[in-house]
């Protein structure tokens, strides 16, 4: 049987330029790290399953340009991606993996221990979560009597700027799941997240409520894209 003869010699002309750039990105990611690769090339190697038949480089680049961070594109609303010409069901999807996927890990890891011993992990958790989100998210995570995850649960999403929170509806559930502890958390779209006076109110009016019935809240968490805020830290709770 003859010897398998290489490839035409013009094979590479028909190759697309993009492939080669694909692979040394592949090259540097595995051998560098993720580190050493800049914002838009982690977007063009997100890219590449969803549009094998692209280059995804200039696509990578006007997301970076439209939403302004890495961490705004893959947060960001399906409508406004779908807005970003090359952008269709298979790109939205391979960008929102990465979020659900950093959502998923952060939740694991706070399932392993104590609220109260892993804080850090907790706010890390709810920025990964809400802080990006285009509406007003009022989330609680249920704790039991050693402070670990009981439940984790959105109750309320609400407009850019508001969410409706009935605080006996709060505290119903927490009965419900026979907490003894409850952390309320809730994003900001604007991006700041200082407490407005009925996040305040809403909160004392959930404690006034909680404490009679033995659940302690521990803390009210806003989370922004500029960072986060808690009101027992500001000593207004």
């Amino acid at each position: 049987m003859p010897a398998k003869t290489s490839e035409p010699q013009d094979q590479p002309a028909d190759t697309p330029h993009y492939h080669g750039h694909r692979e040394r990105l592949r090259e540097r990611f595995h051998g560098a790290g993720p580190d050493a690769l800049s914002d838009y090339e982690l977007l063009e190697m997100a890219l590449f399953p969803a549009l094998p038949r692209r280059d995804t480089k200039p696509l990578a680049k006007t997301l970076l340009k439209t939403f302004g961070s890495f961490a705004e594109v893959i947060h960001a609303p399906e409508s406004r991606l779908r807005e970003v010409d090359g952008i269709g069901d298979a790109a939205i999807t391979q960008l929102k993996l990465i979020p659900a996927a950093a959502s998923r890990i952060a939740k694991g890891q706070l399932k392993q221990r104590t609220m109260l011993s892993s804080w850090n992990d907790v706010i890390d958790y709810c920025r990964t979560s809400m802080a990006f989100a285009d509406k007003e998210q009022f989330r609680i995570l249920f704790l039991d009597k050693r402070n670990q995850l009981i439940a984790d649960e959105v109750q309320q999403i609400g407009t850019v700027d508001h969410t409706p929170v009935y605080p006996r509806e709060v505290i119903k559930r927490a009965l419900e799941l026979s907490a003894t502890a409850i952390i309320l958390v809730h994003n900001h779209p604007s991006g700041d997240p200082t407490p407005s006076q009925a996040d305040i109110q809403m909160t004392k009016a959930i404690v006034d409520i909680a404490t009679p019935l033995g659940i302690s809240v521990h803390d009210h968490i806003i989370v922004g894209k500029n960072g986060h805020a808690s009101l027992k830290g500001l000593r207004l709770i």
